[in-house]
């Protein structure tokens, strides 16, 4: 009786489609959510990952060209009020707004530093916004996969409590592909949350430091503007 129970156990199909397609609706539902929800989160990775490259590339290359020694005025001129470099924005904001409180007779208007800072910290704050986008989801992913995937795992046990229960028989054939099934839920869950755990985490302190890095040269250009308002 052993040898042929352990005969008709090595004839079911414990391939991951196998674990799926013998699920019960639910938790084929959760595993489906569970699959999406980390598809979701890596193109959200890669996409972070290629914008903060690029982000460092970019404010790297200004830097260089703000520290040249080029006329500030000639900088401007040459990236215009409207470029598309992030670091490039924040300076554009500030000499659009330097710009703007002249008057027409070469003075400035009242207040002309304060409404420069604002201006930048405006500029800054949009690039916030667009470099900590969807961050948010990484950070759901990891947090909810896990109990997604549990609960998958636990409505899976019972349906299969539910088929001993049903057949009186508590065989390894009977109990080893139910429990099988359920289990593949909360791999998936953590197949999910584990990668958005951590490149949240990773992410999140890229963007900070990237942010940093403008309100550093904010502070810099600020304290060179500081200087020509003075004199």
């Amino acid at each position: 009786m052993e040898a042929e129970t352990l005969a008709l156990a090595q004839e079911i199909d414990f391939s991951m489609w196998g674990l799926f397609a013998r699920a019960t609706l639910t938790v084929k539902i959760v595993m489906l959510l569970l699959i999406i929800a980390s598809f979701w989160a890596w193109a959200i990775i890669f996409e972070k990952l290629m914008a903060y490259r690029k982000a460092r590339s970019e404010a790297a290359e200004f830097d260089r060209a703000f520290w040249s020694g080029e006329p500030l005025d000639e900088l401007f001129d040459q990236i215009g009020a409207e470029p598309d470099g992030r670091a490039k924005k924040v300076f554009a904001a500030g000499m659009t707004e330097w710009r703007r409180s002249h008057r027409d007779d070469g003075g400035l208007i009242a207040g002309a530093h304060a409404r420069i800072d604002r201006s930048m910290d405006v500029a800054i704050q949009k690039e916030a916004e667009d470099l900590q986008k969807n961050l948010a989801v990484l950070a759901t992913v990891g947090s909810v996969a896990p109990f997604v995937g549990l609960f998958g795992t636990v409505w899976g046990i019972m349906h299969a409590f539910v088929e001993i229960a049903q057949q009186q028989n508590t065989s390894l054939v009977v109990v080893a592909p139910g429990i099988a099934e359920a289990l593949l839920a909360t791999g998936l869950g953590l197949l999910a949350a584990i990668p958005a755990v951590v490149f949240y985490n990773k992410l999140s302190a890229d963007s900070d430091r990237i942010l940093a890095g403008y309100e550093s040269f904010a502070d810099e250009f600020s304290t060179i503007l500081s200087r020509q308002l003075d004199s």
